[in-house]
């Protein structure tokens, strides 16, 4: 930077401290504007500074299915094996979970609320998950016992739990103690656990508090099975805080009535990632503009979306430069 200047080059600021920077923008914003600021900035937006926690559990709820694989895959790319964190709702195979677990080396974080896998792929995978200490899978209807206990016996540094279930999935059903019994048994260090509108038995909640012996909150939301004294929990757990089972719940109204797992294609963008050349997408005399592409009142089943994937040595974007600004 020249002395005695009245300009911050911002280009110049360190990958990571952009990183951090970037982090506090919506996913649209690092993934459609920062690169098209200059060169610097495209190559973190572009590396794993912005990737090492990815959180899209709030555009997957509304994406549509294929869409999904597509993001997971280019953002994971990005984040080059530094990822920690990520949330993403409603995984559609088993194969997407693989994945997952492939780049998981240095992951600590996994939500997959609502996703569509089953106890096979979690026993052949758990063993990549080692390094997780906090896993939700909850509203996750294909895996049982068998899936936690492999979690379990792989993820010994596993400190946090969500299992939650729908009412309206467990409502009618019989008592099914076999992932209480699961997690009493392969989940000893857990601090916190969420089982709501689980089918488990007084039994097998005592066995888990038995176990479990450093849990300090236990959310047993709509367990309407288990009978725990609070005198008892006081004096037997006192650092631990039980929510439920009888308690008026306004159930995750905003996720389950009022959206569905994807919308129709007339209400959401459909994006098309391209991860080679981007020849001849844009006429000379087009007019750039990514105003309103991301509004989910309009209809946009026209529209597609590109990212950019990266500027030549002469600072030009990789197809041709339209409406790339210099680089400072």
């Amino acid at each position: 930077m020249e002395v005695g200047t009245d300009f911050r080059h911002w280009d110049e600021l360190i990958p990571d401290a952009l990183g951090l920077i970037f982090s506090n923008l919506t996913l649209q914003d690092i993934l459609t504007v920062i690169p098209r600021v200059c060169q610097s900035w495209s190559k973190v937006a572009m590396g794993p500074y912005c990737w090492q926690e990815i959180d899209i559990e709030e555009w997957s709820n509304r994406c549509q299915p294929q869409h999904l694989d597509r993001m997971l895959q280019m953002l994971i790319a990005r984040s080059c094996g530094s990822l920690r964190k990520l949330c993403v709702s409603g995984l559609q195979n088993d194969m997407m979970f693989s994945y997952i677990t492939e780049h998981a080396g240095s992951l600590q974080t996994l939500r997959l609320p609502r996703s569509e896998i089953g106890d096979s792929i979690v026993e052949q995978t758990a063993g990549r998950l080692s390094t997780i200490t906090f896993l939700d899978l909850s509203y996750c209807g294909k895996i049982g016992s068998r899936a936690l206990e492999a979690i379990g016996k792989n993820c010994k540094l596993l400190v946090g739990l969500c299992r939650n279930m729908h009412p309206l999935d467990t409502a009618g059903k019989p008592l099914m103690d076999e992932e209480a019994h699961a997690i009493a048994t392969t989940m000893p260090r857990l601090k916190h656990l969420e089982m709501a509108y689980h089918l488990i038995s007084t039994k097998s909640a005592l066995q888990i508090l038995s176990n479990c012996t450093e849990l300090e909150f236990l959310d047993l939301r709509g367990c309407w099975d288990v009978q725990l004294e609070d005198k008892f929990l006081k004096e037997k757990y006192p650092k631990l805080k039980v929510l439920g089972p009888l308690i008026l719940d306004y159930y995750e109204r905003n996720e389950w009535e009022d959206c569905s797992d994807f919308s129709d294609a007339s209400e959401y963008l459909a994006w098309e990632f391209v991860a080679g050349e981007l020849e001849d997408y844009y006429d000379d005399d087009d007019d750039v503009s990514y105003d309103g592409m991301w509004d989910d009142e309009g209809r946009l089943e026209e529209l597609e979306l590109r990212f950019y994937e990266g500027i030549d040595q002469n600072g030009d974007a990789v197809y041709g430069g339209h409406g790339w600004p210099p680089s400072p």
